[in-house]
């Protein structure tokens, strides 16, 4: 389904996914109709549209961008062409088998996709990742597991929960689901500490190989009434302990979309800023 909206098109399609092995949703947002009086004083039209991929958090679909936040006006504010893939509960990981390797699919089949589909920009400069919930997470960890290809991430409420469901046992229930699940999305939860799911040892991984500039830049926000308000003061003391280059903002708030629609806003001027510092292209 296509449909024009005047300022922008939008629209949702299905297409074969090779990483997922299945047919799976996507919406999208192209800011290519902006009336002129929206685009006035605006610097980000004085560059070509750059791309966002937004990811939905636990239970979510595609449509949560969409329908739930403010996919829309980001696009017009930002001059942002915006795609909402449908990952499932999955929290954008691979799995060992062919079929259910989530975070390929988002960090490398989907842009790829996109790209020969849409024509959008997807070079390093010109992709950004974000989500919230567990598509914070899934943000932060597809950008640090393709550093090469994106340009920055926007991890809002992000459920970083890899440390807390470690050494679960059958039976034990904790957060969102039992333990059978994290098991199933996360493996041997005896060892996940120490695999790449924890951001920590990924971001470590990435670090020594690479500079503090290759490496994404990184917004994190969370409301200070959000019950992973804790998790992320975690993720926050160790990305400031590893030198790392990102920022922080909090506020009131609880794990919603009247938190989310206010910080997503923020997060993407200031990721623009960090990419014109870099680029001409940047807003």
């Amino acid at each position: 389904m296509l449909t024009d909206r005047g300022t922008m098109a939008s629209g949702r399609m299905e297409f074969a996914s090779q990483e997922m092995a299945q047919h799976t949703n996507f919406c999208f947002v192209l800011p290519n109709d902006v009336s002129p009086e929206e685009r006035a004083g605006n610097p980000c039209y004085d560059r070509p549209a750059k791309t966002a991929i937004l990811l939905h958090g636990y239970t979510g679909t595609d449509t949560d961008w969409m329908y739930g936040g403010c996919a829309q006006q980001l696009a017009i504010d930002y001059n942002l062409n915006v795609f909402m893939p449908t990952a499932g509960n999955n929290f954008y990981l691979n799995r060992p088998w062919q079929g259910e390797r989530y975070c390929d699919f988002v960090g490398v089949e989907f842009p790829k996709y996109i790209h020969r589909t849409f024509g959008v920009p997807i070079e390093k400069e010109n992709l950004i990742v974000g989500g919230f919930s567990m598509g914070g997470y899934g943000a932060l960890h597809t950008a640090l597991s393709f550093p090469e290809r994106f340009g920055g991430c926007i991890a809002l409420s992000s459920a970083d929960i890899v440390e807390e469901i470690s050494g679960m046992k059958p039976g034990d229930a904790r957060g969102i689901a039992p333990c059978e699940y994290y098991s199933e999305v996360f493996g041997d939860l005896s060892k996940v500490a120490d695999t790449e799911a924890n951001l920590r040892v990924l971001y470590a991984k990435k670090a020594a190989d690479l500079t503090r500039e290759q490496l994404p830049p990184i917004y994190m926000a969370i409301g200070t009434e959000d019950f992973l308000y804790e998790h992320n003061q975690q993720l926050r003391r160790f990305l400031e302990s590893e030198g790392a280059r990102f920022t922080y903002e909090e506020g009131p708030g609880v794990h919603n979309w009247a938190f989310w629609k206010e910080y997503a806003g923020r997060g993407l001027a200031w990721i623009l800023e960090q990419l014109g510092s870099r680029s001409s292209l940047g807003c």
